[in-house]
């Protein structure tokens, strides 16, 4: 029975507070940005942990790495996987848990000497958080052939460098060719990074898909000019229809209800004095579900303050759902290790949703304290840690192990 299996909580926390310790910040949190020398180390210290478990590890030319534990069959493998890069501001537990669950997952394996029928296997993606480099889920993207590796290599990140140099900088642009990959499923298990788990006292977060994402940003081109002289029926001002919009994406989000979010999160204003009306403003927005309305409102502002407006729309993923035999799988262990669950959607984008465009996927949920997420002070109870690797090991058990 899959139930008889559990992990060895102490070494799961363990290895959690290692890996944070790298990059970690005076004020608690980690900062390991993509590629950077923190990622590096990171890096080393995950595919360390990789080959201690006699895993045969593998870097592709994006600088993703997957560890295999190998089975009774070379059939593709079950993959676990996430990241292990961060914001600049991380926490302790995103993308990270699940790369060190798949680790503790094969260590209980290897632990009662089991060989599953098929591989199984655990990833990191390179450039999960898209905050050095965009798009974000960048490594899976090629991974699974969503975007070109060329095109990747080529981009440009927040200080300049290209993706492609900053691989070679810190020794990870790999051998392994990409676009060939061969993956019978995945699980992702995370935090949830929201409060509903924590709020209605569940274990367990069943998750059946991941809706729709689009980031845009807009370019604003008015007129600069006196703020105290400029009549206001005069003006061509930027900052107004910048207003408008952020107003707007506020409105849409709960008019329509549900699971619709929107937020302005970065916003540049030129001149940005006090006293002169804004000529040029860049500002970004993040619509989760519904983003036509959003555009429509920006272009009509805009035409009515007689200032111009583009767009480059930075990332857009469609709604995705995961296979249901693996939403039921997941579903079912919960229930078998009598942990209470509910399903629901993911607001966050994960690459278990890029992942299931070339396999069944799905995805496990543990709760977030107070909803706490992309911040230093995130946090979920050891017992819910554990609780959340042992459902992601009957799952794993089960489907690597079918005929």
């Amino acid at each position: 029975m899959t139930s008889e299996l559990r992990i060895n909580g102490e070494r799961l926390m363990a290895s959690l507070y290692e890996l944070g310790a790298i990059g970690a910040l005076p004020q608690g949190g980690v900062c390991r940005l993509a590629l950077s020398d923190e990622d590096r180390e990171g890096r080393d210290w995950a595919v360390a942990r990789m080959q201690a478990l006699g895993l045969n590890v593998t870097v592709d030319a994006i600088g993703n790495t997957v560890g295999v534990y190998h089975g009774l069959t070379n059939m593709p493998p079950v993959m676990m996987g996430s990241h292990i890069d961060t914001l600049a501001t991380g926490g302790l537990y995103d993308g990270n848990y699940c790369v060190l669950s798949g680790l503790e997952v094969i260590a209980t394996l290897k632990d009662a000497g089991m060989r599953l029928r098929r591989p199984v296997a655990v990833a990191f993606f390179t450039n999960e958080e898209g905050s050095r480099f965009q798009p974000d889920m960048m490594g899976s993207l090629v991974f699974q052939g969503g975007l070109a590796l060329e095109t990747a290599l080529a981009t440009r990140g927040i200080d300049g460098v290209t993706v492609g140099d900053a691989l070679r900088q810190i020794g990870y642009d790999g051998p392994a060719s990409v676009g060939h990959n061969r993956v019978d499923s995945y699980f992702e298990l995370h935090i949830e990074q929201g409060p509903v788990l924590d709020e209605e006292g569940l274990a367990i977060g069943v998750v059946e898909g991941v809706q729709g994402i689009s980031w845009t940003e807009f370019h604003l081109q008015g007129v600069s000019n006196h703020a105290g002289t400029t009549p206001m029926r005069l003006r061509h001002d930027a900052g107004y229809v910048t207003a408008r919009i952020g107003v707007f994406a506020r409105q849409l989000a709960q008019e329509l209800g549900g699971d619709q979010v929107a937020t302005v999160g970065h916003l540049v204003f030129t001149p940005n004095l006090v006293n002169v009306i804004p000529d040029t403003v860049t500002l970004t927005v993040d619509l989760r579900n519904t983003d036509a309305e959003a555009l429509r409102l920006a272009e009509q502002a805009a035409y009515e303050e007689g200032i111009t407006v583009s767009r480059n729309m930075l990332a857009r993923f469609e709604p995705t759902p995961f296979a249901l035999e693996v939403v039921e799988l997941v579903a079912a262990q919960a229930r078998l290790r009598g942990l209470p669950s509910r399903r629901m959607p993911s607001g966050a984008g994960h690459d278990a949703q890029i992942m299931a465009a070339m396999c069944p996927a799905g995805m496990i949920f543990v709760p977030s304290v107070a909803g706490l997420s992309h911040n230093i002070n995130e946090f979920t109870a050891p017992q819910d840690l554990i609780a959340g690797v042992n459902v992601l090991l009957g799952a794993v058990v089960q489907r690597a192990d079918r005929a």
